[in-house]
C-alpha cells in the first residue's frame, strides 16, 4: 500500500491509542508508517518527546512559517500548528507510508491547497457517535441538544486524560478543555469529506484500550476496522457508511 494515510476526529477521541494498538498488535502494517512531525506552540504533554510527536517551537517562529512555500499552518483550538509538505514525499520517495495522525485544521489547508490530490490517500474520520446514533439523538421529539451532547461526551474523555497526565487542573486547563469538547460538533460535520468513519467510543485514557492486554469491546472492533481499510478490504462491516453533509446539524 503506497499511499498517504490520514486519521482525524475530535480531541481525545482516541487516535493515538489506535495508533499504539496497531503497532504493538500488526507491527507487520506499521512498520512502514512514518508520522509526520507538525510545529506546535503548545507546551509538551508528559511523555511527548519533540521531535517525535511535534516540534516543538514559540508562536513566532511557528507564525513565521504562515505564507513560507512549501508549508500549512493553523489555528488548532488553542495551539498554532504547522506542516512541512515536502515530508509526504520524501517518506514515500524512501518506501514507506507517510501517516497523517492529528487535528482537522491542518487537514483541511492541505485539501485547500491540492495536496490530497497530489497522493494516493486513504482518509479515515473517527467519530464519536455513529451515524444511527447521531439520527435517532436528532430527531425532534428527542428534544436533544446535539452539540451539548457531543461536547459532554468528549467533555469526559478530556478530563480523565487531562488528571491522568497533570493530576489537579488549572482554570487553563479547563479553559482548554472547553475549547476542545465544544470544537467536537464543528469537526464532526466535515466527516463527510473524508472516505471512511469508524465511529470510536473508547477514546484517550479508555481501559478498554490497554487495561486487559488486548483491546476489547469499541477498541477493539475500531482496531480491526482500521486494519481491514489499511488492507484494502473497504467494504468492511465497521465502516460507518452513509455520512452526508447535513447528517451533523
Amino acid at each position: 500500500m503506497e499511499k498517504f494515510v490520514v486519521l482525524t476526529g475530535p480531541s481525545c477521541i482516541g487516535k493515538g491509542p489506535l495508533y499504539s494498538a496497531l503497532q504493538r498488535f500488526y507491527p507487520e502494517i506499521a512498520a512502514r508508517f512514518r508520522k509526520l512531525v507538525l510545529f506546535n506552540d503548545r507546551d509538551t504533554r508528559p511523555g511527548e518527546e519533540d521531535g517525535v510527536d511535534f516540534f516543538f517551537r514559540p508562536r513566532a517562529e511557528i507564525e513565521r512559517l504562515r505564507g513560507a512555500e512549501g508549508y500549512v499552518v493553523a489555528e488548532v483550538r488553542n495551539d498554532l500548528q504547522a506542516l512541512e509538505v515536502a515530508q509526504i514525499r520524501r517518506i514515500l520517495d524512501a518506501g514507506n507510508i507517510p501517516f497523517y495522525e492529528g487535528n482537522l485544521y491542518i487537514l483541511n489547508k492541505l485539501r485547500a491547497a491540492g495536496i490530497f490530490e497530489q497522493f494516493p490517500t486513504l482518509s479515515v474520520f473517527l467519530s464519536p457517535l455513529s451515524r444511527e446514533e447521531i439520527i435517532y439523538l436528532k430527531a425532534p421529539e428527542r428534544k436533544v441538544d446535539l452539540a451539548a451532547l457531543v461536547a459532554d461526551v468528549q467533555r469526559r474523555k478530556l478530563l480523565l486524560r487531562s488528571k491522568r497526565q497533570k493530576g489537579i487542573l488549572s482554570l487553563k486547563d479547563l479553559e482548554d478543555i472547553e475549547k476542545r469538547c465544544n470544537s467536537a460538533i464543528i469537526e464532526m460535520r466535515e466527516a463527510w469529506r473524508f472516505q471512511h468513519v469508524i465511529h470510536l467510543h473508547d477514546g484517550e485514557g479508555n481501559d478498554n484500550w490497554d487495561a486487559f492486554y488486548h483491546p476489547i469491546g469499541n477498541a477493539r472492533k475500531a482496531l480491526l476496522t482500521f486494519v481491514d481499510l489499511l488492507r484494502g478490504d473497504t467494504d468492511t462491516t465497521g465502516v460507518d457508511a452513509g455520512w452526508t453533509e447535513d447528517l451533523v446539524p
